[in-house]
């Protein structure tokens, strides 16, 4: 479709599958600091992308653009998935990052035109799910380096 949203996920979606083949299993559970760990932080990147994947859905069913108030309860979200995150073995964190990041960016590019405008003027983030990844993936080549 010739959206420039999706030439910037593809691009991080391409550097996530890149990361994610080089990794063994003790990389995975290193800690990148505040209890997580590289595991942890693609788990989290799953995460978000299955659940705005769920909204495109959503929205593409009914209509109705409602982007939830997600600044008000992200850290509450965040901290509750975090046991769930841990207890992820590396095996299904490489593969859910990876599933969840194409399903999202699929879903995204083939949205209608005007769903897409109306998710971009409310919150350009949950369609540039490149934004994310690439906060999270700097985050943890950083704590890698160190």
């Amino acid at each position: 479709m010739g959206r420039p949203y999706a030439t910037e996920n593809d691009a991080e979606r391409t550097r996530l599958k890149a990361f994610v083949a080089g990794l063994r299993d003790a990389t995975i559970a290193r800690s990148i600091g505040h209890g997580w760990t590289v595991g942890v932080g693609l788990a989290h990147l799953a995460f978000w992308d299955r659940l705005w994947l769920a909204k495109f859905e959503e929205w593409e069913r009914t209509g109705v653009v409602r982007v939830p108030p997600v600044e008000s309860f992200v850290n509450g979200i965040n901290d509750g998935m975090l046991p769930w995150w841990q207890a992820i073995a590396p095996a299904q964190i490489r593969y859910e990052v990876i599933a969840a990041a194409e399903a999202a960016d699929s879903k995204a590019e083939s949205l209608r035109e005007a769903l897409a405008q109306a998710i971009l003027a409310v919150r350009p983030r949950t369609l540039v799910r490149a934004t994310h990844r690439r906060q999270h993936l700097d985050e943890i080549e950083r704590a890698l380096a160190d």
